[in-house]
């Protein structure tokens, strides 16, 4: 039962599951004394987040991806979905994806007898997760504020649109608007094309990466201080704060990067070009590989052209150097391209489609295909994390459940004995699972 389990609550430093920490009488270490002081044993079966539990108030995207990636380190993730099975419409792939590794219970949060068992359940667990618009957890009653007087060493993160605080803080965010106002649209399109989304929910997926990262701090720092902390991010900021270099230069020069499309701003030829069947990606990054580059396209002339002679000039004439790369590219396939350049030492790269992605060996290398199965889908396949640690890594161990799945078991970690349950049941507050698919 990972951090609901009974044991769990009766070790004296509520993080830690009995026998995770060994005392020593050399170290005076005792039970009460700071992990720090402790010397760690190995009982987490290689799951490095094992001795966590996470409560997870989460919707749509954002904050399902966060949990995830906690679930796949082997945190004790319990999903708390409305009865009636929220996202059922969705398609079974992509919740099958988020939701891996996690266990599901089915609680109405609009009776008080609801919120009182998410209460409980708060009071007992490491960390808790929600991407409600700023306003709702405070008018549901499980915001951190009243969760944290009953548990002061917990880790509360939120993920919103546009932040907690703010002119936009009461906006539904989307990731096709953050796109947008984060400036990602206009750098990515360009003259041509008007300003372009990138195909993947990326505002989604960055927040959820960051507060999973500013929830792995916190843990690490409640260590040290005995205490939780709020975690915040949002669609908007994670957004922002990765434009990198683009942002860099607008704080520093004032100068606003203009849209580039396909081409990088500060480095050419380097961009999508087209050979004589289907285009590529070409990224000749440095003066050195310039010169091989030369060599293989075997134009000797350009090599010595005073418009291209570096990277400056490159991109100050990367109109008239693409028009010469245009007629030498449609002389040759795109793959043969792809091999002869490779070959040089020239970085160089095909544009696949997705299913030529996963029939490539580089990516069947990485093993980042998983399958799992339940009763309601049977066997199917997720994505594991693209990371991997040598000794404890990541796992992918079971299917997505069905909403309410584990409800009964939560509640019985509570003290709810089954009349009580039963009772919960019949009058809406709960809902156990009957097979059918989230």
């Amino acid at each position: 039962m990972g951090g609901l389990a009974s044991g769990s609550r009766s070790c004296p430093d509520r993080n830690l599951a009995p026998n995770h920490y060994q005392t020593s009488a050399a170290s005076g270490c005792s039970p009460s004394t700071r992990p720090l002081d402790c010397l760690p044993v190995t009982s987490t079966g290689g799951r490095p987040l094992a001795r966590f539990s996470v409560l997870d108030l989460t919707t749509v995207r954002s904050g399902p991806t966060c949990t995830k990636i906690l679930a796949d380190f082997g945190a004790d993730v319990i999903r708390v979905e409305r009865p009636g099975g929220e996202g059922r419409e969705r398609v079974f792939f992509d919740a099958a994806d988020l939701h891996r590794n996690k266990r599901s219970a089915a609680i109405n949060l609009q009776d008080p007898r609801g919120v009182a068992i998410v209460r409980r359940l708060a009071a007992s667990t490491d960390v808790v997760v929600e991407n409600y618009r700023p306003d709702v957890k405070h008018r549901l009653g499980v915001d951190y504020e009243i969760l944290s007087r009953d548990n002061p060493r917990l880790v509360y993160a939120s993920i919103s649109g546009f932040g907690q605080e703010g002119p936009y803080r009461d906006r539904p965010g989307y990731d096709q608007i953050v796109q947008g106002m984060s400036g990602l649209m206009w750098l990515t399109g360009s003259a041509e094309s008007a300003p372009l989304r990138v195909g993947i929910p990326i505002g989604d997926l960055l927040a959820g990466y960051f507060a999973a990262i500013g929830i792995l701090t916190a843990l690490l720092e409640r260590e040290q201080s005995g205490r939780g902390q709020r975690v915040e991010t949002s669609l908007l900021e994670a957004l922002t704060g990765s434009l990198s270099f683009q942002a860099a230069k607008y704080v520093n020069t004032g100068e606003v990067p203009p849209p580039v499309g396909n081409h990088h701003p500060l480095t050419a030829p380097m961009g999508v070009y087209r050979a004589r069947d289907h285009y590529f990606n070409l990224a000749v990054g440095n003066d050195d590989m310039w010169r091989r580059f030369c060599k293989v396209l075997d134009r000797p002339a350009l090599g010595e052209d005073a418009r291209f002679s570096g990277v400056l000039a490159r991109v100050k004439h990367r109109q008239a150097l693409d028009a010469v790369l245009g007629e030498a590219f449609a002389e040759r396939p795109a793959a043969e391209w792809v091999e002869r350049l490779n070959a040089a030492g020239v970085a160089c790269g095909p544009i696949n489609t997705v299913d030529q992605v996963f029939a490539d060996p580089q990516i069947q290398e990485a093993d980042l295909v998983r399958e799992v199965s339940n009763a309601a889908w049977g066997p199917h396949k997720v994505l594991a994390l693209p990371v991997h640690l040598s000794r404890t890594p990541a796992r992918v161990e079971r299917a997505a459940p069905m909403t309410g799945e584990h409800t009964r078991e939560v509640l019985a970690s509570l003290g709810y004995d089954a009349a009580a349950v039963d009772a919960l049941l019949a009058e809406g507050v709960i809902e156990q699972s009957k097979g059918e698919p989230t």
